[in-house]
């Protein structure tokens, strides 16, 4: 079974759970959160298990650290609705793993009896087909509103709008190596590699 929850990506000199924003979780909570390796510029991801993120915790923290921010909720390791919100409230949202999120945002009839039954029909796949294109039509505009948010954080790169278009239609195993892969494409530099050994 894969992961599911919240990969917040912030920026803060500090250690980014030290936010006024997580001051509601205790240390019980606190500690079951995992840290990837910071980014250069005090950015940093954190990965939060499902009940602990709360939607209202992005423009809060954007308020505190001043800087845009994002967060992917992860659903299974397997798909991925990333939100990202700018200090001045331009917002944008992004799915990973388009045809997972095809398969589950598909309109279910309203007399389904079985679920499973569904799933193998002709019509329950031209659905999906239907719904693949929907999301695949506002890819566009979800890269462009991704390469503005990244703009505005200050990245030493202009990201290729056609190169997160191409990321927005690819697919990982994991949906959590596909945001890191995103943030990278967005301009935001990995953590630095240590040197090798003698």
């Amino acid at each position: 079974m894969g992961f599911s929850g919240h990969l917040v990506f912030a920026r803060s000199n500090y250690p980014l759970l030290d936010a006024p924003v997580f001051d509601r979780l205790d240390e019980e909570v606190k500690a079951t959160v995992h840290t990837w390796e910071s980014r250069p510029g005090g950015w940093q991801t954190l990965q939060f298990d499902y009940g602990t993120w709360d939607d209202a915790d992005l423009p809060a923290l954007t308020e505190w650290s001043r800087a845009p921010a994002c967060v992917a909720d992860i659903s299974d390791s397997s798909l991925a609705l990333v939100t990202g919100l700018g200090t001045i409230g331009q917002r944008w949202q992004a799915w990973l793993n388009l045809d997972t999120a095809a398969r589950l945002l598909v309109n279910e009839p309203v007399d389904l009896d079985d679920q499973l039954l569904w799933l193998d029909t002709p019509e329950f796949h031209d659905a999906v087909r239907h719904k693949r294109a929907e999301l695949e039509a506002d890819i566009p505009t979800d890269a462009a509103g991704a390469v503005a948010w990244a703009a505005t954080a200050g990245i030493p790169v202009t990201p290729q709008t056609d190169r997160i278009e191409e990321l927005l239609r690819s697919h990982e195993t994991f949906a959590e190596d596909l945001f890191g892969t995103l943030l990278d494409q967005l301009g935001f530099l990995p953590a630095a590699q240590p040197p090798p050994g003698p």
